[in-house]
């Protein structure tokens, strides 16, 4: 059995009201930084919480402010050797995306070391992520109550399907079959994927020999657990949150939108950025980023590099890759051409600090969750740009709520063109058929911004699972 390590805690002071909660996030950034930020939001409140992943991850995560340190505790799990799995690949973005099977292999050997720590802690609730799906079981044998914590919205969960058997189910096996709404939606919708999104998703959505499932492993989770907690607010989506309930019999509890706040310090980095950006008009900057995770082809960088060029706006291009292997090449001469216009930057940058800023008027987004909460946090509209995984769902959402135009795509293989790309970002930016996503990003800001709205959604989310501590049967 592979051992584990825990860092001693500040003790509770007697008070036995407080939870003890547990939470196991899958390992990708964009998954443990939202169970970390909900996590420092409950021990704001004095609850403690143990967090649980492999030592490398826990060294990466941002430093929690002191007042939260003594609530906090890291525990470190090793990640057991596991064939093909390079030495030091403890998270997603360590990896091409070919090998992520590999890490879901050494994350189900996890079972033995999790049952050790649930057996000698005893929390009274673990929340946990969609890949460890076999912890309800192993939670169940000591009467601890689970919750599944969900950081996509709940329309992508609730687009896989339900668990119970009296809610038709579609047997969708070819790619046509993920085309349209499902048969549960009873209302209408352009929720689903298009033909070349399912074909780059279609192991995710089958799974193969060396491994379940994605779907298998969400659907798992969604049966095992005794709560559903989603990164979401009944503002926002409020019949997916409902009917989410609906077709797996549960109790679903959105926990707000998770919205971070920029730190106030600075650094000669952000110093400089700044500088650039204090310099641009008011609202006229494109902001170009697509995550941690998604990886850009080299036709697709081509094109969006010409496309910003010929859009005639500033841009600020945050083109970073996995692995060295990964870059890709911008046409010739295209920094040269654009210097002064705009900035292409391959390191780390303060998203937040940059969205925050006046000059921005544009987010050009793969429609990852994370990112859209942080430019509707500051207001700003978006060029959507699917690339992978649930980008899809979410950009056909984000245009019905008009937050979000996503870019005309090729249906067959999902390209697409400079121009298009040029007059996507010009209609958004500044034309008058743009102005409905500008003013309804700018009516959002009130409530992805609230902060006090956030604490509201963890009140309740306090109140049930302290309503329902008690141990459940065994």
């Amino acid at each position: 059995m592979e051992s584990f390590i825990v860092h001693p805690t500040m003790p509770n002071n007697g008070n036995d009201t407080k939870l003890h909660i547990a939470m196991f996030p899958w390992l990708a950034f964009g998954h443990m930084l939202p169970y970390l930020e909900l996590a420092k939001l409950i021990a704001g409140k004095g609850h403690k919480i143990s967090f649980i992943s492999t030592p490398r991850n826990i060294d990466r995560l941002p430093p929690l402010p002191p007042k939260l340190s003594g609530l906090i505790t890291f525990v470190k799990i090793p990640l057991p050797r596991t064939p093909n799995l390079p030495e030091g690949a403890e998270a997603t973005a360590d990896l091409p995306e070919d090998q992520v099977c590999f890490l879901k292999n050494a994350f189900d050997s996890l079972r033995e070391p999790i049952t050790q720590f649930l057996k000698s802690s005893k929390p009274d609730w673990l929340l946990f992520d969609f890949a460890p799906y076999w912890v309800p079981d192993i939670a169940r044998t000591f009467g601890i109550r689970t919750a599944f914590f969900t950081i996509v919205m709940a329309l992508v969960v609730t687009f896989l399907g339900p668990t119970l058997p009296e809610v038709p189910a579609d047997d969708r096996k070819l790619p046509e079959d993920f085309r349209v709404p499902p048969k549960w939606v009873p209302f209408p919708t352009t929720v689903a994927l298009q033909l070349f999104e399912v074909l780059r998703l279609y192991k995710q959505l089958t799974g193969d020999e060396t491994n379940v499932s994605a779907v298998y492993r969400f659907m798992e989770a969604l049966r095992g657990c005794d709560l559903v907690a989603v990164r979401s607010c009944a503002e926002f989506e409020p019949e997916w949150l409902n009917l989410l309930e609906v077709i797996h019999g549960k109790p679903v509890l959105p926990v707000g939108v998770l919205s971070s706040m920029p730190k106030a310090d600075e650094d000669e980095m952000w110093r400089s950025i700044k500088d650039w950006l204090d310099r641009q008009g008011k609202n006229t900057v494109v902001y170009v980023a697509f995550g941690s995770e998604a990886l850009l082809s080299q036709e697709e960088a081509t094109e969006i590099a010409l496309g910003l060029e010929k859009s005639g706006l500033p841009f600020f291009w945050v083109l970073r890759t996995k692995h060295s292997e990964d870059t890709v090449k911008l046409p010739e001469g295209f920094e040269e051409r654009n210097e002064g216009r705009g900035v292409v930057c391959r390191i780390w940058v303060p998203q937040l600090k940059i969205l925050a800023h006046d000059s921005f008027g544009v987010f050009l987004s793969h429609a990852g969750w994370s990112s859209v909460v942080e430019a509707l946090t500051y207001g700003r509209p978006l060029v959507l740009m699917p690339l992978s995984n649930d980008q899809g769902l979410n950009a056909r959402y984000y245009a019905e709520k008009k937050v979000g135009y996503e870019c005309p795509r090729d249906e067959q293989d999902g390209s697409f063109t400079s121009e298009v790309v040029a007059q996507s970002l010009r209609m958004v930016i500044e034309k008058e058929e743009g102005r409905v996503y500008r003013e309804k990003a700018k009516e959002l800001k009130t409530l992805f911004g609230d902060r006090k709205k956030q604490n509201v959604y963890v009140d309740k989310l306090l109140e049930y699972l302290t309503t329902h501590k008690g141990c459940r049967s065994t």
